[in-house]
């Protein structure tokens, strides 16, 4: 009876632990690397982070896989923009529960911050009336600007959101998550300041991005955007507008064009050509920075240092 007792305590403690291992072990996944970047943060040391989308693919025409399904299914939290960014993942994300998962276009405090979008420059979007504010209609995709990662307000706003979630889901990690959320802040705060600082000679030079996708940083930091080849980067510009940008391009005397990582458009650089416009790289997605402790500043900084040796000619 003794023994069969200490068995019972045995199992039991066992299955008692892997519960405990589970939860300690489950994982944050992010649905873009950027996010990743805040969410690791957060979770440092608490639980791992996984990231969806991998290098090299984008945002605008990703496609779940069957493991993709499975990690959101498995995953403790799951941090992503939301519909009118990730419409790879609405299907699914409507099977998770509020409470495990942070959605950055649907955060109160985020909604009054959402800029417009450029207009699509291949077709019209039809016009919405938001003098009624009838909220269905908020956040139509080509409507609002959905790059929102690029906020380092909104990013700051969702790292709090992500903290309030995990303290929910692992309470006894609570200091660790305090520690980590303080320290967040506090890198972020020091690289906005140096950010600010390395932006500051290069205002008032114009320039074309590749797709509308910086608004939230070219406003923050008080750059000079002429305009952008896309709104969405899997549509390639059309002659006429090409021929309205390399217009553009000496007529607004821009000091650069910027292409991006993940699609190398041919595109800017024929625009370019033969124009003393010069040619630099904008990596919206932060490809090669790892995920870690302070990744979303490295991220904030890399960026800043593309804009700023394109537009200064260094």
């Amino acid at each position: 009876m003794l023994q069969k007792n200490t068995l019972l305590c045995a199992a039991l403690s066992t299955a008692l632990l892997a519960g405990v291992t589970s939860t300690a072990n489950a994982a944050v996944v992010a649905s873009l690397k950027p996010l990743g970047f805040i969410a690791s943060a957060i979770a440092d040391g608490v639980t791992t982070t996984e990231v969806l989308l991998p290098d090299g693919a984008s945002e605008h025409d990703y496609s779940l896989r069957p493991s993709d399904v499975k990690r959101l299914q498995n995953a403790d939290l799951v941090f992503w923009v939301g519909p009118d960014m990730e419409a790879f993942m609405e299907k699914s994300a409507r099977q998770i529960p509020a409470n495990r998962q942070v959605q950055m276009q649907a955060l109160s405090e985020v909604q009054p911050l959402l800029i417009k979008g450029g207009d699509d420059d291949e077709h019209d979007h039809e016009g919405h009336d938001h003098g009624g504010e009838n909220h269905d209609e908020h956040h139509h995709h080509g409507d609002y600007n959905m790059h929102l990662w690029l906020s380092p307000e909104i990013a700051r706003m969702s790292a709090v959101a992500i903290h309030q979630k995990l303290v929910e889901l692992m309470p006894q990690s609570r200091a660790r998550l305090d520690a980590n959320l303080k320290d967040f802040e506090a890198k972020l705060a020091q690289t906005d300041k140096q950010v600010g600082s390395e932006l500051a000679p290069v205002k008032g030079k114009g320039y074309f991005v590749f797709h509308d996708a910086y608004g939230y940083f070219e406003k923050h930091y008080g750059l000079t955007p002429l305009g952008h080849f896309t709104v969405n980067p899997e549509i390639q510009p059309g002659a006429q507008r090409l021929h309205q940008i390399r217009t553009q391009l000496v007529e607004q005397k821009a000091t650069c064009v910027f292409a991006e990582p993940q699609f190398r458009p041919a595109v800017v650089e024929a625009v370019a050509r033969g124009t003393s416009v010069r040619m630099g790289t904008l990596d919206p997605l932060g490809t090669s920075i790892k995920l870690g402790k302070e990744s979303y500043s490295q991220f904030l900084s890399q960026l800043s240092t593309q804009y700023a040796s394109c537009l200064k000619g260094d």
